[in-house]
């Protein structure tokens, strides 16, 4: 285990208030996200061992990285639907940003800290309204990246 708090004597964090960063600004809180990791995928090899037994071996293949979904209250905050209008509009390459998911605990306290590279929104989505709901509109933002990490 890495040196740092071990998982006996510190609390675990409690998840309920995310921000995202994009290009060094704070863009938006979230209250759900998903997707923050990394996955390798398995390649299974066979080789024959002593004696003829068949011995198998799972070993590390190419490495990808989740799409992190966040969600949250509809603001009127336009900043997601611009950054995804630059990708309805051909303009991929300007629209490849670094930033950072922040979970914060509940003093407002940046508690950890995920750096993507190189994202871009593949999907945004709007509430589905109906005219005797009480409830709050959640807007859906996906963003697909080329590298994740958490670094706090």
């Amino acid at each position: 285990m890495p040196a740092g708090k071990d998982a006996v004597s510190g609390d675990p964090l409690v998840s309920f208030n995310f921000a995202i960063e994009v290009a060094g600004v704070v863009s938006g809180f979230f209250t759900e996200c998903a997707g923050l990791g990394s996955e390798s995928e398995v390649v299974v090899h066979k080789v024959m061992g002593p004696g003829g037994q068949e011995i198998v071996r799972k070993v590390p293949g190419r490495l990808k990285w989740g799409d992190v979904t966040l969600k949250r209250g509809i603001t009127a905050n336009m900043d997601f639907w611009d950054w995804r209008k630059m990708v309805e509009d051909g303009n991929v390459t300007s629209a490849r940003k670094d930033g950072s998911i922040i979970m914060y605990d509940q003093e407002g306290t940046e508690v950890a800290r995920w750096n993507f590279e190189k994202g871009w929104p593949s999907k945004i989505s709007g509430p589905s309204v109906k005219s005797d709901s009480n409830e709050i509109g959640i807007e859906e933002l996906t963003i697909v990246h080329e590298y994740i990490a958490r670094v706090t």
